[in-house]
């Protein structure tokens, strides 16, 4: 299964994090230099109603080199586990599906949220970034990404310059990453808008996309509390960006699900995003308050809003404790549909997948932090809920009669991390 839908990987964040990071660079102390820095993390995510669950494993190893240059490796090891929800509506009748692989098929109960109980894959992502102080005003940044599962190959290569202004009070910086992934999923890639249950329905054994993004970003220091930092963003994906395990039902005028085809999206794809943080360190406590907003849009009818705050919270003996609060609100694409009318001509782009819908999502959580042996140990629990919205009187018949189309769901996240 393809986990490029997980909040795991993005290359467009790998992006903003290096770029971020050339705003605040750090000198190494003599002490310091030749030693590694070491990250461990773990995560564990479970979706509600025994869909989804994942366990990652992260290590993250850090060099300071000498004054001016430092290195950086990471390995990631997801492993996914449940089931995932296939687009097809609900129904007040048992439905049958064919396999993604088009090898089999799996039953869903009446009432039930369609799922693909077949979901599981296991991913191993390799990175390393370099930076290195070009001069007193001039810090560059370099990496590269690998990440290969089952049926999925990404690879990627970044890159950030940032030049100091104003007394070292003012940062600019520009950076670019470039992607090229390559799909292959099991049975081969479907052709869209054919029944699943057509024996012809592949094209091609496999298919690739590529993704250019470029980062402009602005930091500042306002005074002795305060920082400040503005990112534009944007990114152009050309390539094969349709799901291949996404399908869509086709409903009679009852409501009732007598057929499903393959999805279908646009092969290009524009995305923008402006985003907005500051960082106050509340004197003479030493909390720190981290507030953030985004706005992003796309040439597919997406835009979306999303706030997120934290609030570090420093206790006794070098302990702390961290609350988390995130929304997030998006709109619907252009293309995305529950599902399509029988007889009626199917439009040339279609999804029913509910990522791309109409939705709101929560975030609470909590970290705390403490001392193990002169190191950071540190555990975070948070609850995710998404609320997807739509058209209710599209539950229609007898087929839906009494149904929610659009179910809510909600996952735990339990994070920890290792810092020696």
């Amino acid at each position: 299964m393809q986990l490029k839908g997980k909040t795991f990987t993005n290359i467009s964040i790998t992006l903003a994090a290096a770029s971020c990071a050339l705003a605040a660079p750090v000198t190494a102390q003599p002490s310091e230099l030749g030693s590694w820095d070491v990250d461990a993390g773990l995560l564990i995510y479970a979706e509600s109603d025994h869909q989804v669950q994942a366990y990652e494993g992260a290590l993250s190893l850090t060099k300071q080199i000498d004054d001016e240059r430092s290195i950086n490796l990471k390995g990631i090891i997801d492993v996914l586990t449940g089931a995932s929800p296939n687009g097809a509506v609900t129904q007040n009748k048992a439905q049958t599906f064919t396999r993604p692989s088009g090898n089999g098929s799996y039953i869903t109960a009446a009432s039930d949220t369609s799922i693909d109980d077949t979901f599981h894959d296991t991913r191993v992502a390799l990175s390393t970034q370099y930076q290195q102080q070009l001069s007193r005003l001039w810090l560059y940044s370099g990496g590269a990404y690998l990440s290969k599962e089952y049926d999925y190959l990404a690879l990627s290569i970044n890159s950030a310059l940032a030049r100091d202004f104003n007394n070292r009070n003012t940062t600019a910086s520009l950076g670019f990453s470039y992607a090229y992934d390559t799909i292959e999923p099991e049975g081969g890639i479907p052709d869209p808008g054919v029944s699943v249950d057509d024996p012809n329905n592949r094209l091609t054994d496999s298919d690739t996309k590529q993704t250019l993004d470029f980062l402009f970003g602005l930091t500042q220091v306002i005074d002795r509390q305060t920082l400040m930092q503005l990112n534009y963003s944007i990114s152009d994906v050309n390539g094969y960006q349709t799901d291949p395990f996404k399908i869509l039902s086709v409903v009679d005028s009852n409501g009732w699900a007598n057929d499903y085809v393959y999805e279908n999206r646009p092969d290009q794809r524009t995305k923008q995003s402006l985003f907005w943080r500051t960082k106050y360190n509340i004197q003479p406590s030493g909390q720190v308050l981290d507030v953030s907003y985004r706005y992003f849009w796309d040439d597919w009818g997406i835009t979306s809003h999303t706030i997120d705050s934290k609030w570090r919270v420093q206790l006794s003996n070098q302990h702390f404790i961290e609350p988390h609060l995130r929304y997030y609100c998006q709109q619907a694409a252009d293309f995305y549909r529950v599902y399509l009318d029988e007889g009626q001509p199917a439009p040339e782009y279609m999804t029913a997948d509910y990522r791309l819908g109409e939705l709101q999502t929560y975030t609470v959580g909590l970290k705390y932090g403490l001392p193990i042996a002169g190191n950071e140990f540190s555990v975070r629990l948070e609850y995710y809920l998404t609320q997807v919205s739509g058209d209710d009187s599209l539950a229609k018949g007898a087929g839906m009669a009494g149904l929610d189309i659009y179910p809510d769901k909600s996952a735990i996240m339990l994070q920890s991390f290792y810092r020696f």
